[in-house]
């Protein structure tokens, strides 16, 4: 069974960005030692344009062949006028308003993405399902989640987007790991307690 793994980014009080989900002052983080850690380890969780700006290009994937993202996530690359915003995955975006993909390459799911996420994970490979971004999916798809890797940047928010948009139960999770970086962003993975 392929594993559903939720990569976000976070505030240290545990938002993905600001009420409106703008998370662009997080990027400041992003520096050399980061950017050799994500080389490393998780390559694809990169987007292509990023990829490319990077010259990461050639790295193949390391851990994902697939994502999915929300809506609102999607909507950013969208903006830039990107359509296939990880060209280099399979992807999926769960939508509600999104009637039609504006890519053939990106899949939108219009609903029941917890279905979905069920099918993709009983899909045969050795890759994993990367979910990237969607406070409301995120919280849809708690249960459906087997791991967590929280990139957690030294800034606090006050106020903004929660890692999960809904009303939730109490869901426990096992620390597996800890990556500290010098400026200060930590890198904590969790495995799903079942």
């Amino acid at each position: 069974m392929r594993k559903l793994t939720y990569f976000v980014a976070c505030s240290l009080d545990g938002f993905i960005g600001d009420p409106a989900g703008d998370a662009t002052t997080m990027l400041r983080f992003v520096d050399e030692e980061f950017l050799d850690f994500l080389r490393g380890e998780y390559p694809e969780t990169v987007s292509t344009h990023g990829r490319r700006a990077l010259g990461l290009d050639d790295l193949e994937n390391k851990r994902f062949d697939t994502i999915i993202q929300g809506r609102a996530s999607y909507e950013t690359a969208l903006k830039e006028g990107i359509t296939s915003p990880y060209a280099h995955l399979r992807e999926y975006v769960a939508s509600r308003t999104l009637k039609e993909s504006p890519d053939p390459h990106v899949e939108i799911i219009a609903d029941d993405p917890v279905g979905k996420v069920r099918e993709l994970k009983a899909e045969d490979g050795e890759f994993g399902i990367y979910l990237c971004g969607g406070s409301q999916l995120a919280g849809e798809l708690l249960d459906e989640i087997d791991e967590l890797v929280i990139k957690s940047y030294p800034i606090v928010y006050g106020t903004g987007m929660p890692m999960f948009g809904s009303g939730l139960g109490v869901t426990e999770f096992a620390l597996d790991d800890v990556r500290t970086f010098k400026n200060g962003a930590l890198v904590r993975t969790y495995s799903r307690e079942r």
